[in-house]
């Protein structure tokens, strides 16, 4: 194996360094610009190894941003937030937090709101989403109740990252898959055999916790049916339709919805398309901007060099897994953001999957566990950050209750130590070999 070169490294050493040096210094890793930073990063790399021409250089940078992968991502993302703003608009949201409200057991009021938030995440892909909509619900709960703050935060945030590591339509997972060059679904199954038992843990230790106490809710008004786009985009892609299909297929159902409910009209639907799709942007063309910066590193020798760090110190398959862990995990404690953090990584974490034959489904689920777990634990990570501000309490009070990131963690730890989930090769379904190689 290629020893690579270090000095390539030196474009994602600064971009560490300012993303870093800045929140530290404002004291708030969300104002970053990041945009700017990786620019900065990707501009280094251009001017690195004066013995190539710049004309080759952007050549490579181009054809980094532009890979199919990337490409395919983006169209991904730009639809998943038309969808999110669609199924807001119509009132998709708050009918499903009012329909399961309605249902929640007063004693168990907690452990409901966990449940809910996993829901709601999973339907909607997004943990910021699921926050805004529940953590003031969580709050009317602390308020009515003896239940501490935090501790309702905590809940709404687990459940939150629940749907951030599985949802289909999340970034995170739309990241790790497209980086291992999986179908979604199958990292669905394996990613969700690991975490299910930290979410029934979690529900056990909820209850313990909670169950003496109980409150009157005041129930709102809901509709079914306007809850029915999320379940019918979870449901279509968990039974293998593509997902460019399942999401125009929800934009449209979600719409005619919207308009048979007088939610909005044509023109108010169009607007609200374009909405979701600009709210996707900043990321869209972060990824563009990161896909060819990673290839300049790549060019230069940078990912053959941390190859070869990492797997000259790997003895083994668990070993390797590990450090696709400890790699995911290092890089998210130092960017807070998950699914940029999968997006640097990523390929790395395919090279070492490569190597070591680790299922690329694992590889996958590692990644976004990983990320994930500890996304759910910084506190100065936005998910922390948005729920504090709501509760007016400090992020730091909500690591105490913080129980799911944490047992995803250790659960994705023991997964590796046992061998579990056992799969069987990909390459043995002719079908679903032919089909990964199409995309």
């Amino acid at each position: 194996m290629k020893k690579g070169n270090p000095i390539a490294l030196l474009p994602l050493a600064i971009f560490l360094v300012l993303f870093i040096g800045i929140g530290i210094v404002i004291g708030d890793f969300n104002k970053i610009p990041v945009i700017v930073v990786i620019l900065i990063a990707g501009g280094i790399a251009l001017i690195m190894n004066r013995k190539e021409s710049m004309p080759n250089k952007i050549n490579i940078f181009c054809r980094g941003a532009g890979h199919p992968n990337i490409i395919l991502m983006i169209i991904i993302f730009l639809l998943s937030g038309a969808f999110s703003a669609v199924a807001k608009g119509m009132g998709a949201v708050e009918s499903t937090v009012n329909l399961a409200m309605s249902y929640l057991p007063q004693n168990l009021l907690i452990v409901g709101i966990f449940v809910i938030a996993c829901f709601i995440s999973l339907s909607m892909g997004t943990s910021m989403g699921t926050i805004v909509a529940l953590a003031p619900i969580g709050v009317g709960i602390s308020g009515q109740t003896d239940i501490p703050l935090a501790l309702s935060m905590a809940a709404v945030i687990g459940g939150a990252m629940f749907g951030d590591n599985l949802s289909v339509i999340s970034d995170t997972t739309i990241a790790a898959v497209n980086t291992q060059k999986i179908q979604m679904r199958d990292k669905f199954k394996v990613n969700f055999l690991i975490v299910l038992p930290a979410a029934i843990l979690t529900v056990i230790i909820l209850t313990l916790l909670t169950s003496s106490t109980q409150s009157e809710l005041i129930k709102h008004h809901f509709e079914w049916i306007q809850t029915l786009p999320y379940l019918g985009v979870l449901v279509a892609a968990l039974i293998g339709i593509n997902v460019i299909i399942v999401l125009t297929g929800g934009i449209i159902f979600a719409g005619a919805i919207g308009l048979w409910y007088g939610n909005f009209d044509w023109l108010s639907f169009l607007h609200k398309i374009g909405e979701g799709i600009a709210s996707m942007q900043e990321l869209s063309i972060l990824v563009l901007l990161i896909g060819g910066t990673v290839e300049l590193i790549k060019h230069h020798g940078g990912i053959d060099y941390l190859l070869y760090t990492i797997t000259s110190k790997i003895q083994s398959k668990k070993g390797a897994e590990f450090g696709i862990a400890g790699l995911i995990m290092l890089t998210n404690l130092s960017i807070a953001n998950n699914t940029i953090s999968i997006l640097i990584t990523g390929p790395l974490a395919k090279d070492v999957a490569d190597r070591y034959q680790i299922d690329p489904r694992k590889s996958a689920s590692l990644l976004d566990i990983f990320s994930c777990c500890c996304q759910g634990l910084i506190p100065y990570g936005p998910q922390l950050l948005l729920a504090a501000g709501i509760a007016s309490i400090s992020p730091i009070s909500i690591l105490q209750y913080s129980y799911y990131p944490i047992l995803i963690g250790l659960c994705a730890i023991i997964s590796i130590l046992i061998g579990f989930p056992r799969l069987t090769s990909l390459k043995a379904n002719p079908k679903l070999e032919q089909k990964m190689n199409a995309n």
